[in-house]
């Protein structure tokens, strides 16, 4: 006897393929959605894979068909999604919306956003609440648009009840953005120092793709209008993450650190490197939903290094993770290490 219907938007990508997997274990009848149709490995026989492109309106609703009694959405973002959501709300029980911690700013207007102006990085409260303050919705960036999305679904309250997790910098197998890469790919071209800002004590709090998945499969079985927070349960410091990687790899080397911020150009600044800890508050998630992570961010990367590894070897790390190269001149700007070094 099965626990009900989930209906899983974004299902191929990296959370979805986490999700699929902890709510069919769980009991779960699973239509896993995608652009491709495609499956995972992981994902047992009666998992249903559909086709659908989530932009097409009709073509949603066509393959939501008589419904479901949960919606789980990774891939929304922005007013537009949310109200596509909402006019199904009479074929949907409840749905669970990944969000993003970047909807958060300080008691000074500070946020992801404005992190790269001139005293702009955010001085958060450690930890940070789901009660803190958002950035205003809108259109202009990622945050606002992800804020819009958050209030227009839960404006819908008893209509259709949306669990939204505001997940910190996600990380594990299947990443299309892994930062790891920006020490692995170090390791294997034999760099042999890591340059780390602020004396390598960043922290930007991690989410590993099964604590997010299990935070989905508590949600699915709970119904609610709320917002929780989704992280692991370390935050390590980006010197951390940095000699974990060098150990994951069995590779040796320096570390060089700057009391402040990058001397010169991105020099000693990593896809971590926030100014002030980010650090999310989980408490509300494992008192309502009785949450505890799977795994930690230390436990985890071994095999997130090895899987890293698997990808680049023998190929350009531009093909596989295309939607990096806009960051090549920020995390490998080797010359720009040995000049500094030099000097």
């Amino acid at each position: 006897m099965t626990k009900g219907s989930v209906f899983v938007l974004g299902a191929t990508g990296q959370v979805g393929r986490a999700a699929v997997a902890a709510l069919a274990a769980d009991g779960w009848e699973i239509r896993a959605a995608s652009r491709g149709g495609g499956r995972d490995e992981r994902w047992p026989e009666d998992v249903r894979a559909v086709r659908v492109d989530r932009e097409d309106d009709a073509a949603l609703a066509a393959a939501l068909g008589d419904g479901c009694d949960v919606l789980v959405d990774m891939v929304a973002y922005g007013r537009g999604h949310a109200r596509q959501l909402r006019a199904l709300a009479d074929r949907i029980g409840s749905a669970v919306v990944v969000s993003s911690g970047a909807v958060y700013e300080d008691d000074k207007g500070r946020s992801f956003d404005t992190q790269d102006k001139p005293g702009g990085f955010p001085r958060y409260p450690v930890p940070i609440p789901e009660s803190q303050r958002t950035v205003a919705p809108g259109e202009a960036t990622y945050g606002t648009r992800k804020v819009a999305l958050e209030r227009e679904l839960l404006a819908a309250g008893d209509e259709l009840p949306v669990t939204l997790l505001r997940a910190g910098a996600i990380h594990g197998l299947h990443c299309r953005g892994p930062r790891e890469l920006f020490f692995v790919r170090r390791a294997l071209d034999r760099r042999p120092v890591r340059i780390l800002a602020y004396n390598g004590q960043s922290r930007f709090h991690p989410v590993h793709v099964g604590n997010l998945a299990e935070l989905i499969r508590l949600a699915a079985a709970k119904p609610g209008s709320r917002v929780f927070n989704a992280g692991d349960p370390d935050v390590p410091t980006v010197a951390e993450i940095s000699a974990g990687v060098d150990a994951a790899l069995g590779v040796t080397s320096e570390t060089v650190l700057i009391d402040g911020p990058a001397p010169v150009g991105t020099v000693g600044l990593t896809p971590w490197g926030a100014e002030h800890p980010i650090v999310y508050d989980m408490t509300a998630a494992e008192r309502e939903l009785g949450y505890r992570a799977t795994t930690s961010y230390a436990d985890s990367l071994p095999a997130t290094v090895e899987w890293l590894a698997r990808q680049l070897d023998g190929r350009d790390w531009r093909e596989i993770f295309s939607n990096l190269v806009k960051y090549e001149d920020d995390w490998f700007d080797y010359a720009a290490e040995d000049s500094w070094l030099e000097g």
